[in-house]
């Protein structure tokens, strides 16, 4: 395992010294509550041929929370770009799962002579109105009853149920994770993941970049339909559809997101 090193109070792991130079490198970008191993299984496929990056983001695993401000898509692009500065790295692709698929795109509008590619996974956009305050109410629930109040029912959106019978290890992995997050912060977090999309629906500037938008066929969070829509709204972009599974399936069946990604650097020469 590759220790954590920290810029500027972020941890990352740097991945990939077998890769290859001409290849573009690699930084993943994690989702709510979670930290940097929910690419594991991916990361383990890619760092063959690329570098990769991973970190945890601000108040996530092993980077504290930043005391000067509030979460929002504004401060984790930046703090993705100091990192990017602290490695001295003058582009890379974007990888974001859900928050972090939306964090990517804020850098490409924020930051587009950095961004050499997106890779969207599992991310939400447009909602439609009862959809948007649907989850504009989970994330009140989560401020007044805490994570463990929507912890089954997160559970049963993200994992599959023959998954979820089959690996009850995971689930409590999983819930373990949500549980360490700081509650405040947490909460703060969800309602970024709930609102931020109005910043990057029909996104201003436009974004240019070679662009992969994935989703899993019962994603009921970041659906089909979304993933088209954002599609639509980025000039040079494709959309994959990961059959059967549900918001995590990047942990479910790894190889099926990583092939994907593949594909996609190999078709764009990153």
């Amino acid at each position: 395992m590759i220790h954590a090193e920290r810029a500027q109070g972020t941890a990352f792991w740097d991945n990939g010294k077998a890769a290859k130079p001409h290849h573009m490198p690699l930084i993943f970008i994690h989702g709510l509550g979670l930290d940097h191993h929910c690419f594991d299984g991916i990361i383990a496929a890619l760092s063959a041929t690329h570098r990769v990056i991973s970190f945890d983001l601000a108040g996530h695993g092993n980077t504290p929370a930043d005391p000067s401000e509030r979460p929002s898509l504004d401060l984790f692009a930046r703090q993705t770009l100091a990192l990017m500065n602290h490695l001295d790295l003058d582009k890379a692709v974007l990888i974001g799962f859900s928050l972090g698929g939306m964090i990517n795109r804020r850098f490409a509008m924020d930051y587009p002579d950095r961004t050499a590619g997106l890779v969207v996974m599992n991310s939400p956009h447009h909602r439609g109105e009862a959809g948007q305050k649907a989850v504009e109410e989970r994330a009140k629930q989560t401020r007044h009853e805490g994570v463990a109040a929507t912890m089954e029912a997160t559970l049963a959106r993200w994992y599959t149920d023959a998954f979820r019978v089959k690996h009850p290890e995971i689930m409590q992995q999983t819930a373990a994770q949500l549980l360490r997050n700081d509650p405040d912060w947490y909460a703060d977090c969800r309602y970024v993941l709930a609102a931020g999309v109005t910043e990057l629906i029909k996104p201003e500037p436009p974004i240019y970049c070679p662009s992969l938008i994935i989703t899993c066929q019962n994603d009921s969070g970041s659906t089909v339909a979304m993933s088209h829509q954002i599609s639509a709204e980025i000039a040079a972009s494709q959309t994959q559809i990961i059959p059967d599974l549900q918001h995590l399936g990047l942990i479910e069946a790894p190889d099926l997101f990583s092939d994907a990604i593949s594909q996609f650097l190999y078709a764009n020469t990153m």
